[in-house]
């Protein structure tokens, strides 16, 4: 994404075609000029990414979006490029049909997709086939042409949307084109930035078409992109018990590398103490792997109440379990009344045992884990993600963090903020119990719970993309801690 105003705000595909009526209503920008600015951006991005390019082939639907498609190429044409434009109908729609017009006028010809045939040989494809008001699979005659798209080996550009996409909630029902580069329209569309469109999008880019701030105004965005940050530097005169006391509290029988890896996680996140309240058959691992944690083997309830009392932040849930002995700590923990960062198991017992968190909390759920604490299954948490944090922090009157591509932070008040990094070799055990660690420590260290959850998504997910610099298959969580450390003082900008 670019830096200009607004493109961190995302918004709803209602917001935007808000936006268009306003822009053209009150305004006075007609549909056509915004089409015709709309093919400038997609044309100017096609020559930035792919500059060698001299054949397109463009792939018009019938509404909005082919329109851009056909202006596209009649600007493409003009500029000395071989263009091939093929049709998804014999007409198009409203001022896309003045767009068909454009390019028919000058000698174009437009050729009619009907489901078989193969592609004209091209340097790059250009996808104008469906826009943001899609929202069901493509009909079997577009899904051909968008397999067929896929399959090539040339590069897509996607105007507005890949085709397919679902730009309000990133799911898609059917096929969609996977794009190289999508060059998106006005505003950011919330659906590209989450769940599935990180397969389909490629390099993302906004152009507002030279629009006036004052489109905007009155109309608040949906939710917002992090951007990089971290805490400010510690007073020269800083001492371990100013920067919080955060106890994790897990890893049952099996289950010590889940509980060390929140534990250092939390000292790596700048935790002033991390004590860890575990089964006592990981004291010596623990200790003889780092010793800056301080273990304590904890029986029951009333061996984890002595480190409660010392304590300023729980870490809850990495190896925990969900039998006798880590139901008895979890009770115990939340009954505290201490802030709180819940995981796993943590989660897995919340949803047994639903309960409303009066202490500052911060959730952190996968899907799977969402879809238990929401009784639903993990089909309905993906087809909207936006809709499935906002429940569960309204639900658990918590801040939440949907964990995955895209991952979302919301508060009881529906606030949302949405997660840029990352990358697939997250995709590994451990990393959820870093993150728990993480979020833990900005506790201690003074953050509220939404700041600490947003901040703590973010480094988590930049130190992934740092430590994927060596590759993203074989990534280990471990691999993340260095990171970790190096963001956290603001030492490492460009992840």
């Amino acid at each position: 994404m670019p830096s200009p105003v607004h493109s961190r705000d995302l918004y709803t595909v209602e917001q935007v075609r808000a936006l268009d009526r306003r822009a053209i209503d009150e305004l006075g920008v007609p549909g056509v000029e915004l089409m015709r600015r709309a093919a400038w951006a997609g044309l100017s991005s096609l020559r930035r990414h792919w500059p060698q390019a001299h054949r397109i082939a463009v792939h018009c639907g019938p509404g909005n979006n082919g329109g851009d498609g056909f202006l596209l190429a009649t600007l493409a044409r003009e500029a000395g490029l071989q263009v091939e434009v093929l049709a998804l109908a014999d007409a198009a729609r409203g001022d896309a049909a003045e767009a068909r017009r454009a390019w028919e006028s000058t000698g174009g010809a437009v050729h009619r997709w009907a489901g078989e045939g193969g592609l004209p040989r091209v340097d790059v494809h250009v996808d104008a086939l469906y826009g943001t008001g899609l929202r069901r699979a493509p009909e079997a005659v577009a899904a051909a042409l968008i397999e067929r798209i896929n399959a090539d080996a040339c590069p897509v550009l996607a105007l507005d949307v890949p085709s397919g996409l679902d730009a309000d909630t990133g799911r898609c029902p059917g096929v969609a084109i996977r794009a190289e580069a999508t060059v998106s329209f006005i505003a950011a569309k919330r659906g590209l930035c989450t769940g599935q469109a990180a397969d389909h999008t490629g390099r993302l880019e906004l152009d507002m078409l030279g629009l006036p701030d004052t489109l905007w105004q009155d109309i608040a965005p949906d939710a917002q992109l992090l951007q990089p940050d971290h805490l400010p530097p510690r007073a020269r005169a800083a001492h371990k018990g100013a920067n919080g006391h955060v106890l994790a509290i897990g890893g049952d029988h099996g289950t010590a590398g889940a509980i060390r890896l929140c534990g250092e996680a939390a000292l790596r996140a700048g935790a002033g103490l991390v004590s860890v309240a575990t089964r006592a058959e990981h004291l010596l691992a623990l200790n003889a792997a780092r010793p800056e944690l301080m273990a304590h083997a904890v029986d029951g309830p009333q061996a984890l109440q002595a480190l409660l009392e010392r304590a300023s932040v729980l870490a809850l849930g990495p190896g925990l379990g969900q039998h006798a002995w880590g139901h008895a700590l979890w009770l115990t923990a939340l009954d505290a009344g201490l802030p709180l960062v819940l995981d796993a198991d943590g989660l897995n017992l919340l949803a047994r045992e639903p309960r409303r968190l009066a202490q500052p909390a911060v959730l952190t759920p996968h899907p799977g884990e969402a879809a238990r604490l929401l009784h639903q299954d993990v089909a309905q948490v993906e087809a909207d993600r936006y809709a499935a944090v906002r429940a569960l922090a309204e639900r658990y009157g918590a801040v939440a963090v949907l964990k995955g591509a895209g991952s979302l932070v919301a508060d009881p008040a529906g606030r949302v903020a949405v997660c840029p990094w990352g990358n697939p070799g997250m995709a590994s055990g451990g990393m959820g119990d870093l993150l728990t660690g993480v979020v833990a420590a900005l506790l201690a260290q003074g953050c509220d719970a939404w700041d600490a959850a947003c901040l703590g998504v973010g480094l988590h997910a930049r130190a992934g993309d740092l430590a994927a610099r060596q590759g993203e298959r074989g990534l280990l969580a471990g691999d993340l801690l260095g990171p970790l450390r190096t963001l956290g003082n603001g030492l490492e900008t460009d992840a």
